[in-house]
């Protein structure tokens, strides 16, 4: 098997050490005979698989008494209905902090359930920064405060966790979920979908406080009423079985990394040999992000000469660096390194962008 590091915005790269685990256990899964796909979700052998899961992620986050964890489906999308839905009345307001791409989009789906105002915008500045809190025009009595910790098509990334009151904080962590050690107690909701940080696509984690509990709009759905899927322990459906048994892999593994910290120790060094080669290069690379908000998880950067990005990225894939294209939505190139991507595939990176800026001079 060919050697490539895959450096694809989601779908992205799971450990190594967790997919060999799901491969050795596929057909028989601790002696039980059955593959994880093919278990009742209500069998003791996945009831088992889940409680550790929740488990682990608990002991990684250090979640207080007082929050649930639920493993729902959707995608970070639903959230945006489902968040309003149960958080904010009709005729109540929420604000939010527009950084980018999934900022808009949480704006534009809350704004069918409930007022909002957009306490501040980075779009000016092509989101280059994050806006600063003294700028924020905040709302008297908002339900919640919104915002995007890192935003994955930008590459921009908020560096602190916003100072809102008694307000509410509600974060969407999808992209920079446990690369970097956050107080859970600072926030009264953490969403994420998983198939950045935590697994395959298919499943979404919730950490909620159990006081946003049970008040939803009255004409939430039921599937889209967080009450019910806590008292249900995210079993009042099936839920996304085999990606939550890969969550529980991959929260194993970052047990034996050192846990969260170590796994941000991890990312700050990446990040800084990406972003190295960017800035030494003598604007042949360049990002538009300004240093303090630049993203550890996604870096998004440009050539000088733009007719060499194809080529960038053709020469890029025959030197098995993969998924280096840009979202459409803003072109350029885009490494996402998330946890799972080692230190050798930066590297890797690193010195391929070295040989073709010598080599295109």
């Amino acid at each position: 098997m060919a050697k490539v590091y895959n450096f694809s915005a989601g779908p992205a790269v799971l450990p190594h050490e967790v997919l060999a685990t799901a491969q050795a256990e596929l057909l028989d899964w601790h002696g039980s005979g059955m593959c994880v796909m093919e278990m009742s979700h209500r069998g003791k052998e996945f009831m088992e698989i889940i409680h550790d899961a929740e488990q682990d992620l608990r002991a990684l986050m250090a979640i207080p008494a007082g929050y649930k964890v639920l493993f729902l489906q959707g995608g970070a999308s639903q959230q945006f209905s489902m968040i309003p839905l149960n958080l904010a009345p009709q005729d109540g307001c929420i604000d939010v902090l527009d950084t980018g791409h999934w900022s808009r989009l949480a704006v534009k789906e809350a704004r069918r359930y409930t007022g909002v105002n957009v306490v501040a915008s980075s779009a000016d500045s092509n989101y280059a920064v994050v806006p600063p809190a003294a700028e924020w025009q905040r709302t008297p009595g908002a339900a919640y405060f919104h915002y995007t910790s890192n935003e994955t098509i930008g590459g921009l990334q908020c560096p602190f966790v916003p100072e809102v009151g008694d307000t509410t904080l509600v974060c969407d962590m999808s992209s920079d979920f446990l690369s970097r050690e956050v107080d859970v107690a600072k926030f009264g909701l953490i969403y994420a979908g998983a198939q950045k940080n935590i697994g395959p696509s298919g499943l979404t984690v919730v950490i909620v406080r159990e006081d946003l509990l049970g008040h939803a709009q009255a004409q939430t759905p039921t599937m889209l009423d967080y009450r019910v899927h806590a008292d249900a322990d995210s079993m009042y459906n099936t839920p996304a079985t085999y990606p939550i048994y890969i969550a529980g892999l991959v929260f194993k593994w970052l047990k034996t990394q050192g846990g969260i910290k170590g796994m941000q120790a991890r990312n700050d060094e990446k990040a800084g040999l990406l972003y190295h080669m960017i800035d030494s290069s003598n604007g042949f690379y360049y990002s538009h992000v300004q240093a303090p908000f630049r993203s550890k998880m996604n870096v998004v950067f440009r050539l000088k000469n733009e007719a060499l990005e194809e080529v960038f990225l053709s020469e890029a894939k025959k030197n098995g660096l993969m998924q280096l294209k840009g979202h459409r939505s803003v072109g350029g190139m885009r490494a996402s390194i998330y946890n799972a991507m080692p230190l050798e595939g930066v590297k890797a990176l690193v010195h391929f962008m070295q040989d073709f800026a010598r080599q295109h001079s």
